[in-house]
């Protein structure tokens, strides 16, 4: 027991023992500074530096951009910047493939070519077309009730105005005569009409320029995007008089009659309808008269 005492006192004392530290001018041996440490005061400061150091060091990574620095770890400024960037990413690829869908589609009219297998509107239209003979049109109660509250409040409505869509009126691109006729089966998508050389070539409604160049079969080719995705072509112009991406009005000259380009057999104006991709004939809307 007065051994462990005594160790104890030693240890006590060693920790306790105190030691001059001082700072001499080498030249002069002039005592600048001093210090009384003790083995406890040094262990003790040394272990308060040491943990003072870790703690500076984990809030200067913490709250500083050199975080970012760190293998393995991601901030959240970083984060909103990629997801910002995919969906960019996203709506960039979604553009570029109804742009290229879009070119398709105005490659196929300057070719005047359509796949086997595309079906167009008015052939879907045909084929489940109802035949009225099998149809009883025999109106029952329900239906007469109905058509004579309807005329009821239609007779008494002083707001009714004139709900007839004016919009979709077309405008003749041209006077004339027309020397070949809209046959699909021989992929002749569009009609020939005759007239004199550098008469106006009109819009036949209101649109944008989309195709305003020469080609080496169709001469010169103009073609007007019109809303509701309906586009007019002109073709074997002799002049041009709208650049790609003018905007037009319904009736405004766009180009003049001509007999330019290699399938052309004289002044005429080779005119075509597409509807969503799919060509119409123009001679149901348009009176070339």
């Amino acid at each position: 027991m007065a051994k462990k005492t005594k160790k104890r006192k030693e240890i006590k004392r060693k920790l306790l023992h105190k030691y001059r530290l001082v700072i001499l001018n080498e030249s002069t041996f002039e005592e600048k500074i001093s210090f009384k440490l003790s083995r406890l005061n040094v262990f003790v400061t040394g272990t308060l530096c040491i943990i003072a150091l870790i703690g500076f060091t984990t809030l200067l990574i913490a709250f500083t951009p050199l975080r970012e620095y760190i293998p393995g770890y991601s901030s959240t400024k970083l984060k909103r910047q990629a997801t910002v960037l995919t969906y960019k990413t996203d709506s960039l690829v979604r553009r570029l493939n109804y742009t290229n869908r879009y070119l398709d589609n105005i490659r196929k009219v300057l070719r005047g070519d359509i796949e086997n297998n595309e079906v167009s509107r008015d052939s879907l239209f045909g084929k489940f077309k109802l035949d009225p003979s099998t149809v009883d049109l025999t109106p029952i109660k329900q239906d007469s009730l109905l058509r004579a509250e309807v005329a009821l409040e239609d007779k008494y409505n002083l707001f009714e105005q004139n709900t007839t869509n004016t919009d979709f009126i077309l405008f003749p691109p041209i006077s004339g005569i027309i020397s070949q006729e809209y046959d699909a089966n021989a992929k002749h998508y569009a009609v020939d009409v005759v007239a004199p050389k550098d008469s106006p070539v009109k819009a036949i409604a209101n649109g944008m320029v989309i195709f305003a160049e020469w080609t080496a079969d169709t001469g010169y080719v103009i073609i007007i995007e019109h809303k509701d995705g309906l586009l007019s072509i002109y073709k074997h112009n002799g002049s041009l008089n709208k650049k790609q991406g003018e905007v037009v009005r319904a009736g405004e000259v766009i180009a003049s009659v001509g007999n330019t380009g290699e399938l052309t057999t004289g002044p005429h104006l080779h005119f075509e309808i597409w509807n969503n991709g799919a060509p119409v004939n123009p001679t149901d809307f348009i009176d070339f008269k």
